[in-house]
């Protein structure tokens, strides 16, 4: 059964995308709405009061009421314009404005000028304007009305003993004011209403669009932290919002999940400072920050309790410190410095927006260290702390493709515990997991920082060594076996290993791990505690896996043109390489004496773990 299509709604035309940021805190089309009604409610009162009281709306009611229904059809008439013309609501809007100004001064003058009761409808739809369009709309219109007002007076005085165009209706006062004064004095009241309404409008305005402003950066925080990949994004989005939104001059953010605060991101520190910001240290305004879970305002720091904030930001003054926690926990701080052109005052409402922007800076933060922490247990053995053999097989693939295309070698060593088996029904398998854990320990102290050990299976070992020629990985090699046999165990403990290269000895991956897995066995066979050194694949083998490399690589090239393939052959290319040899799979050099030369430096702590990543593949250029 096939679904018939989705109709989807257009968007209003007063509607904005949440990408773009609008000025207007109310929908036009709501104001519209609004204004319509109480034009309708106007003309509904003119009615009502000509019904109950028509002596107050004299001499000239009649043409009153046909001067405000006219206006009734010019309003019904804009509001089916509107909504024929969406696009021109802002001028219909305006418009109707001026509309509204030329029937209250023809309803004023016509019952009874400036004695007229309508005039006090004047001053209310400045009033409605100012609150409902804009203050600068109400000045304008506040300017059209005592020019309408000012057109009607002069159009009523004659001039040459001749009478006016319009005959006077304000009724003659004995004693009182001219009609000249009762204007100027109408005209100075509406200007009052006028600038006070577009004063108290405008700070209302301001604030409206402030705080809408403070929302949309939350928002766009929010997306921002969304995208984050790990914690260091997550921080840089956090300070990033926060030094847009208000503008201060530095900012730091402290954070991690061990308890240790160093730095995840800066901003406005010189080029040194953050390249280098130095081990993290104790902080007394953080610390109090973090006990009184409150942001803290603090004028100047003390080079006693805050050295290392000190140092990160010098001269600093006017910082906020806020409290970075997450599920009630604390994980770091926000530290800004405001700009010399706030002075050393913060209002409340910035510190709410960076309270709010904090908690969701802290709750990301989380979640990233949470999500690191999995890649990194899925990417580690359990009981070793080095590699799992899944990441090994995706490094190797990586490192074996990265070779292809330069042409430059990548040994495999593998590595053996000898008599394992022995050694864990005599003293038991906690004894064996701790030898299992010690060499792990030595193997990644021996290896240098890009060479990645792991554990293959059981006591079994794999060291990926990138950039090692076979002399240089079987010297290596020996040297990492020897570290086998210095770890600390129960009992003296040996190691065999094997050692293969691409591409001497391997054309892919696979191959060389059989080639290093075919000279640790022969390393068994000769009697534990040696290294061997591959010989290489048969001619038929290796040719086999050429031809497979070559299908693979044809195929995932596709509609790629066949100029590119140069790259190609010098993969499985053979000026690196060198003829294959012939000899059998498992024979090989043994060396059991002491390394010539050092071929790693030595380290202090494994080397970490990288993630998991697919394998390049090779492409020709």
């Amino acid at each position: 059964m096939v679904r018939p299509p989705l109709r989807v709604r257009p968007t209003p035309s007063d509607a904005t995308p949440s990408s773009s940021r609008s000025t207007d805190a109310v929908p036009l089309s709501e104001r519209f709405r609004v204004t319509q009604l109480l034009r309708a409610a106007a003309v509904a009162l003119l009615l009502v009061c000509a019904a109950l009281a028509p002596e107050a709306l004299q001499p000239r009611l009649s043409e009153a009421l046909t001067a405000t229904l006219a206006y009734a059809v010019a309003v019904g008439a804009a509001e089916v314009l509107r909504r024929l013309v969406s696009r021109r609501a802002v001028a219909v809007f305006s418009g109707l404005l001026i509309v509204d100004g030329v029937w209250l001064a023809a309803a004023m003058h016509l019952t009874g000028g400036l004695q007229s009761p309508v005039r006090f409808a004047i001053l209310l739809h400045l009033g409605a304007v100012a609150l409902l369009a804009s203050y600068r709309t109400c000045l304008k219109l506040a300017l059209w009305h005592s020019l309408l007002m000012w057109v009607v007076f002069q159009a009523q005085q004659g001039s040459g003993g001749r009478d006016g165009v319009l005959a006077p209706t304000t009724p003659a006062l004995e004693f009182g004011p001219s009609d000249g004064q009762q204007l100027a004095v109408l005209v100075t009241v509406l200007w009052l209403v006028a600038v006070s309404t577009s004063a108290l409008s405008a700070i209302n305005e301001r604030e409206l669009r402030r705080r809408r402003g403070d929302l949309e950066a939350l928002t766009e925080l929010a997306e921002a932290l969304e995208k984050a990949a790990d914690s260091g994004s997550v921080a840089r989005s956090l300070l990033d919002s926060v030094v847009d939104s208000h503008g201060f001059a530095r900012g730091l953010v402290l954070a991690g999940p061990d308890g240790q605060l160093p730095v995840l991101a800066s901003y406005g520190l010189d080029d040194a400072t953050a390249r280098r910001p130095g081990r993290p240290g104790k902080s007394e305004v953080v610390e109090q920050a973090h006990r009184t879970h409150t942001t803290l305002l603090v004028e100047e720091l003390l080079e006693e309790g805050d050295a290392w904030l000190t140092a990160l930001l010098p001269s600093a003054r006017n910082l906020v410190v806020v409290p970075l926690a997450a599920e009630g926990r604390s994980v770091g701080a926000l530290v800004l410095e405001q700009g010399q052109h706030h002075g050393g005052r913060i209002q409340r409402r910035v510190v709410a927006g960076l309270e709010r922007s904090a908690s969701y800076g802290a709750l990301a933060l989380r979640n990233a260290w949470l999500l690191e922490q999995v890649q990194r247990l899925a990417a580690t053995d359990g009981l070793t702390k080095i590699a799992n053999r899944r990441t090994f097989e995706s490094t190797l693939e990586r490192e074996v493709a990265r070779a292809t295309r330069s042409g430059d070698h990548v040994s495999l060593v593998m590595i053996d515990i000898d008599h394992f088996k022995l050694l864990n029904d005599d003293h038991g398998h906690p004894a064996g997991d701790e030898v299992l854990r010690n060499v792990a320990f030595a193997l990644s102290c021996e290896c240098r920082d890009f060479d990645i050990a792991a554990r293959y299976g059981g006591e079994e070992f794999a060291v990926v060594l990138p950039g090692c020629g076979p002399d240089e990985a079987l010297t290596i090699a020996d040297r990492l076996r020897r570290a086998v046999a210095l770890a600390p165990a129960v009992v003296p403990v040996t190691a065999s290993a094997g050692v293969a290269t691409f591409p001497t000895h391997a054309s892919d991956a696979d191959a060389l791990v059989r080639a290093a897995d075919d000279a640790l066995y022969e390393s068994k066979r000769s009697g534990r505690d040696r290294t061997t050194a591959s010989s290489g694949s048969r001619s038929e083998t290796q040719v086999d896996a050429l031809l497979r490399r070559a299908v693979s690589q044809r195929l995932g090239r596709g509609t790629q043109t066949t100029g590119s393939s140069s790259a190609g052959g010098q993969s499985s290319g053979s000026p690196m390489s060198g003829p294959p040899s012939s000899g059998p799979p498992s024979s090989g050099t043994s060396s059991s004496g002491p390394p010539t030369t050092e071929a790693a430096d030595a380290c202090a702590a494994p080397t970490p773990v990288p993630a998991v990543a697919p394998a390049v593949p090779h492409r020709t250029t």
